[in-house]
C-alpha cells in the first residue's frame, strides 16, 4: 500500500477534506453505528467500510459506512493494520481502501481501533475472496497438524472445518500448532462453502 504523493496544494486540500470529515463524526453512538451500519452485516464490535483519510495529528481515521456516515476511529502505536497477512503503520491506510476495524467506545463518544484489516487496497486492487471477511468463534475440535486445518463448533453457523490461508504469519502458525480439543478461538477469515472456512489471523 504505497503512500501517495500529492502535490503541496493538493495534498493541503485532501488534508482539509479528512478534517473537516472527521469534526462532523464524534456524536453518534456505537449502538446507531453498529445497528445501522451495515444492514446487519457486521459483528456488533466491527465497522467496515470504506477509508476517507487518515489525520495524522489527531491520530484518527475516517471509515465511510456504506449508508454514506463517516464515522472517525481514533488509532495508537499499538493499532494493527494488516494486509495480505503483512503488518503496516495506519499512516499508510489510502483514500478508498475497503477495511473492517474492530472498535471500541471510550465512553466519551469517541471511538478506537486496535486492529484493521484491508479487504481491499484501492492501490494494489486485490481483495480477499471478495472483501467478505468477518470474525468467527468457538470450540476447537480435531485438529489436523500435518494438513493444516482443525474443526469448530461455531455457534452461528455449527460445525465447521477451518483451513489455514496461503501465507499466514509464524506466530499464527505456533498458535495453531498449540491448539487443543476444547480449545476457544477467534479469528477473522471467511467462508468457502461446504462448511469450509479459510482463516487470515487470529485475534
Amino acid at each position: 500500500m504505497p503512500t501517495l504523493n500529492f502535490p503541496p496544494t493538493a495534498r493541503r486540500a485532501t488534508q482539509l477534506l479528512v478534517l473537516a470529515s472527521l469534526a462532523g463524526c464524534s456524536s453518534l453512538g456505537l449502538g446507531n453505528i453498529l445497528n445501522g451500519g451495515l444492514g446487519g452485516q457486521q459483528s456488533s464490535n466491527q465497522l467496515s467500510g470504506s477509508v476517507q483519510g487518515v489525520n495524522t495529528r489527531s491520530q484518527q481515521i475516517g471509515i465511510q459506512q456504506s449508508n454514506g456516515q463517516t464515522i472517525a476511529v481514533s488509532y495508537d502505536n499499538n493499532t494493527q493494520v494488516v494486509f495480505q497477512n503483512q503488518n503496516y503503520s495506519p499512516t499508510s491506510l489510502e483514500r478508498g481502501d475497503q477495511v473492517t476495524a474492530t472498535i471500541q467506545d471510550n465512553g466519551n463518544g469517541a471511538y478506537y481501533t486496535n486492529y484493521v484489516l484491508v479487504n481491499q487496497s484501492v492501490s494494489g486492487n486485490t481483495s480477499t475472496q471478495g472483501g467478505n471477511v468477518r470474525t468467527f468463534q468457538g470450540l476447537v475440535g480435531q485438529v489436523n497438524r500435518a494438513n493444516g486445518w482443525f474443526t469448530m463448533d461455531d455457534n452461528n453457523v455449527g460445525r465447521v472445518t477451518v483451513v489455514l490461508a496461503n501465507g499466514i504469519s509464524r506466530a499464527d502458525l505456533d498458535r495453531f500448532n498449540n491448539l487443543r480439543s476444547g480449545d476457544g478461538v477467534r479469528f477473522y477469515g471467511y467462508s468457502t462453502g461446504n462448511s469450509q472456512v479459510s482463516m487470515r489471523q487470529f485475534y
